[in-house]
């Protein structure tokens, strides 16, 4: 029998707390926001080959027609958009960084990875050697190392890399992969607070499954529902947990199960 709450504090969305808090929730015609990759597909060794499942993307597109739905994702718009099978109200990218809204912000936060980009390029042969793949989303740039033979010395090549003096960047972690950010970027939570307002909703319910959505379940107001797929960090400060990707579905189908007793009332 597994456990309904983490030693974090989680619970599991499918025991009676978090079929409380998720009808409590949809009642009120929440913000539906979705990080991609780990939440609503599983992770891949090669990120091109990310898809979501037929089961996850003909729910979603029932539940668009319902309620303003978001996918908030490390990837560019122009990369997560064909992957989905679906069309969200929103697409933003570069963990919050690109909504298409203020295209100065995002020239200058672009050009302020230029520096980064030149010094990459001039260990481009060190980096294919230890196995690093250099993604460079415009907004942002990740630095994957899933493929590497030595996982520790290839993280220990991007931080040395991204420690050298100088460089004004925000940079932070996540599953076999390093992100790198201008400082001034938006978070998650900016992207997702931004959303909320846009659409006029009233509360979100939103749903990641890495350290760039911790942004998300640390700064939700108490009536949002924030929800961590994996229990591997019981040190998240979502509120509930699912155990994979592949409960994603499940919920999606209960969600539609409880909009469509609110409609007829």
């Amino acid at each position: 029998m597994r456990p309904e709450k983490e030693p974090g504090g989680m619970q599991h969305l499918f025991t009676p707390a978090g079929e409380a808090a998720l009808a409590a929730i949809l009642r009120r015609r929440p913000l539906l926001a979705f990080d991609f990759d780990g939440t609503l597909a599983p992770i891949v060794a090669r990120p091109d080959d990310a898809r979501i499942s037929q089961a996850v993307s003909s729910r979603l597109r029932i539940l668009a027609a319902r309620l303003p739905v978001a996918i908030v994702t490390g990837r560019a718009v122009s990369d997560v958009r064909g992957r989905l099978g679906f069309e969200p109200h929103y697409i933003v990218g570069s963990h919050g960084a690109e909504d298409g809204l203020d295209a100065g912000a995002a020239d200058a936060q672009a050009r302020a990875l230029d520096p980064l980009r030149d010094l990459l390029r001039l260990r481009g042969v060190n980096l294919a050697a230890a196995g690093i793949w250099v993604e460079d989303k415009v907004l942002s740039i990740a630095l994957h190392y899933r493929l590497a033979r030595d996982p520790k010395g290839a993280r220990g090549l991007i931080d040395e890399l991204l420690a050298q003096p100088g460089r004004s960047i925000q940079v932070f972690g996540g599953k076999m992969v390093v992100n790198v950010m201008a400082p001034d970027a938006p978070d998650k939570a900016d992207a997702v607070r931004a959303l909320v307002v846009r659409n006029g909703a009233s509360c979100a319910l939103f749903a990641g499954d890495d350290v760039n959505d911790e942004s998300v379940f640390v700064s939700a107001p108490p009536d949002w529902l924030t929800l961590r797929i994996g229990r591997d960090d019981p040190s998240s400060r979502a509120r509930f947990f699912l155990d994979s990707p592949g409960e994603v579905a499940m919920l999606l189908e209960r969600m539609l199960v409880l909009q469509s007793r609110f409609d007829t009332l």
